[in-house]
């Protein structure tokens, strides 16, 4: 994860949108996080865990726990 400031942000756009397709970016102003850039393919694993706390290891989202192997 990475966390920077909204100038620089603003000056390097385009490089922290690269960076974004890969980790987590928080933009912080005057210390505070006012948003956060997270990767499309972790945006389901990280809406969980806000709702339900750190996922356990042998956790299968969306599958039937009758039929884990």
């Amino acid at each position: 994860m990475c966390t920077i400031t909204t100038t620089e942000f603003k000056n390097n756009y385009g490089k922290y949108i690269l960076l974004a397709e890969k980790e987590k970016i928080e933009v912080t102003k005057r210390g505070v996080v006012i948003f956060t850039m997270v990767p499309k393919k972790y945006e389901l694993g990280e809406k969980l865990k806000g709702y339900f706390g750190i996922l356990p290891a042998e956790a299968s989202i969306g599958v039937d726990p009758d039929e884990r192997g």
